[in-house]
């Protein structure tokens, strides 16, 4: 697939109308309604199973076909979901096995969305089958711009199905040589040799669930065997409707999959975006969403990214359900495109009367018209997407990248020891990320097994677990001239935890990195160490290596306890390049002062020449610049040159007073 499939950035959302075919007049209401919202597209069917086979066998998509039609002729493009999310009921009744099986051993019961076995021959071919009949229905049908598979999919099941799959999928992944997986899995260790394949299980908290090699397998069998179901569901349709594109919508940083691996079977890359404004508006969730949102741009390697879910007003999963302030959506929509999405889609078009979702936020209310606070603020921003049609398909070329890797969250949870309620993976990631972020310096957030080489500077925090090859991959990525930075505890354990011999860093890397890392402290909550570096004092906190230089230049040094003098900080020239570890996790004052010294450093410059200020998030995407205060307080903003306001066509220079949730998108005046 292209990388620019749309020529304008898609506006719309999740419509249910099945919920209303007993009262059609709102639907023919919500066709003039998403014209006065300056809505292009809805996504219809995701969770209408029940309502196109009602019994098995047995089908009804004369209101589908009405739909799509009626979508078609007031100028919306539909994005056509699959109905896998949420089975019928007659389904699980007559084909139990379909249904999960939790870690107790006990099959569920109907009910709720994702419980479903996707091991389950049964449930798999039901699926392929409503997907081959939307497909060969719907081929042909002007609307259909692109399929919504399932929704959001997550979860495992620990069935008999399940429990063999996992055995097959160990024995192809050990070559079928049990003492191979004895070895690598150390089960030597408290007498858990496995003599016969069926002795496997998955984890449990009632059975094994100590061995960390084993639990990663688990959740690298999960991801597969979720890729593998999602390749079944989308087999019909790309027989039958090639040229449509395919994408599925993940979650945040759901770590139940590894999304960088299933991201290489969509042609869109698309998530659902909810922030935790109702805990505080502030620039700290403002750089994690952001850091999100340049996760799935780059898990994309160039395909087109879409913001598949946000919701226009309030959420109703969280204890205190608050409202967001005025333009709050907005901006957060604004942000999405700046960061490369092509589309701003909402959960959900209309409120339900019902239902476990009928008080979560929606552009039309329950008083089911257009004189609501949302629903202007949905038009306005529909109106303003209208004049950015030209960034679609614009990309980033970032010269900077931070490693944040699925399967090393994994590991980062999976080992006991060192300092165990604060490991907080992610976090960390989106910690180094951040002084780039404030800075509008683009950045690439990827994986371990990526190319480092199109990348001036490669930061990998808490890499603890190194793949296959990564160790290379380092080594000859800063001889030819690469800067690469580490922190404590990484390079530890191989793919399957087992620790290196020799010490830490692993093998070669000792060299690369000019250290070695002889303990580790651990500070419990409260406590704090001190750490030095550029004539400045830092705080330690959670956990710290102890070093010795081997060559690398110590930059900073610890302060306190025994430890006293040790290096915290060091640098090693190798080849071409240079290789840093930072001993200590530390708080956002250290991260940004010594990422600030790697700017100047490395001359790495920011992507437009306009001077960011604290709270104010500068992108540029295309031609187009965005500047956006997710502060809570007014800002100013002192251009550089003269540019033109893309909303409003004006000419703006000099100071620029941005309000709260303010934004203003550019574009340099020739």
């Amino acid at each position: 697939m292209a990388d620019k499939i749309f020529d304008y950035i898609i506006h719309g959302g999740d419509y249910n109308p099945d919920q209303w075919l007993q009262t059609p007049e709102i639907i023919d209401e919500d066709m003039r309604l998403m014209n006065l919202a300056h809505v292009n597209s809805a996504t219809v069917s995701i969770f209408s199973w029940s309502m196109l086979e009602p019994e098995e066998g047995v089908y009804n998509f004369g209101w589908l076909d009405d739909l799509l039609d009626k979508l078609h002729k007031n100028g919306k493009d539909v994005i056509l979901a699959t109905p896998s999310g949420a089975r019928p009921n007659w389904l699980a009744q007559k084909y139990p096995e379909v249904l999960r099986v939790e870690e107790t051993g006990i099959r569920n019961e109907y009910g709720v969305r994702h419980n479903h076995c996707l091991t389950s021959p049964i449930y798999r071919e039901k699926v392929r089958n409503i997907n081959t009949l939307l497909a060969q229905r719907y081929k042909n049908h002007p609307a259909v711009k692109m399929w919504h598979i399932s929704n959001e999919y997550c979860g495992e099941c620990h069935c008999d199905l399940c429990q063999e799959a996992f055995r097959e999928w160990l024995k192809k992944e050990y070559d079928n040589d049990l003492e191979k997986l004895n070895f690598q899995w150390w089960n030597g260790f408290w007498s858990h040799q496995i003599t016969d394949w069926s002795q496997i299980n998955s984890p449990k908290f009632r059975g094994e669930n100590h061995v960390p090699a084993m639990k990663l397998a688990w959740r690298r069998f999960v991801t597969d065997s979720t890729i593998s179901f999602f390749e079944n569901e989308i087999a019909p349709l790309r027989e039958i409707t090639p040229n449509i594109p395919i994408t599925t919508n993940f979650m945040r940083l759901y770590d139940g999959i590894n999304y960088q691996k299933f991201a290489k079977n969509l042609d869109i890359l698309s998530w659902d975006n909810y922030p935790a404004w109702d805990r505080g508006f502030n620039e700290k969730e403002a750089c994690s969403v952001a850091f999100v949102h340049d996760a799935f741009r780059t898990m994309g390697e160039g395909k087109p990214f879409f913001m598949m879910e946000s919701t226009p007003s309030l959420v109703n999963w969280h204890p205190v359900n608050k409202l967001p302030m005025p333009r709050r959506q907005e901006l957060s929509s604004i942000q999405a495109v700046a960061h490369g999405a092509d589309s701003v889609q909402y959960f959900q078009w209309r409120k339900s009367r019902g239902g476990h979702e009928k008080y979560h936020g929606a552009v039309v209310d329950h008083c089911g018209h257009e004189n609501t606070r949302v629903f202007k603020e949905v038009a306005h921003l529909g109106e303003v997407l209208e004049k950015l049609s030209d960034v679609v398909g614009g990309r980033s070329n970032s010269k900077v990248a931070v490693i944040a890797d699925w399967e090393e969250s994994w590991a980062t949870q999976y080992f006991c020891g060192f300092n165990n309620e604060h490991r907080e993976y992610f976090e960390e990631c989106t910690k180094w990320y951040k002084p780039f972020w404030e800075k509008g310096i683009s950045v690439d957030v990827i994986a371990m097994d990526d190319d480092y080489t199109k990348y001036d500077l490669v930061i990998a925090p808490f890499l603890y677990m190194l793949k296959n090859g990564t160790i290379e991959r380092i080594e000859n990525y800063v001889k030819n001239g690469g800067n690469f930075v580490t922190t404590y505890l990484s390079c530890m354990v191989d793919s399957d935890d087992l620790c290196f011999l020799g010490g830490f860093p692993a093998e070669n890397l000792k060299e690369v990195f000019g250290i070695w890392a002889e303990e580790t402290d651990s500070l419990p909550e409260g406590m704090k160490n001190t750490a030095s570096y550029n004539g400045k004092n830092y705080d330690v906190v959670h956990v710290c290596d102890l070093l010795h230089s081997q060559g690398a230049k110590v930059l900073g040094s610890y302060e306190t306890d025994f430890y006293k003098g040790y290096p915290a900080v060091t640098v090693n020239n190798y080849g071409k390049g240079k290789a840093y570890y930072v001993a200590f996790r530390n708080d956002d004052d250290f991260t940004k002062d010594f990422c600030d010294d790697l700017i100047k450093e490395f001359s790495i410059k920011g992507d437009t020449e306009i001077k960011a200020t604290e709270g104010v998030s500068i992108r540029k995407r295309g031609e187009l610049i965005f500047v956006m205060n997710f502060s809570d307080e007014k800002k100013t903003v002192t251009l550089d040159r003269e540019y033109k306001n893309v909303v409003t066509g004006e000419n703006v220079n000099g100071e620029v007073e941005l309000d709260v949730c303010g934004y203003i998108i550019l574009i340099r005046n020739s």
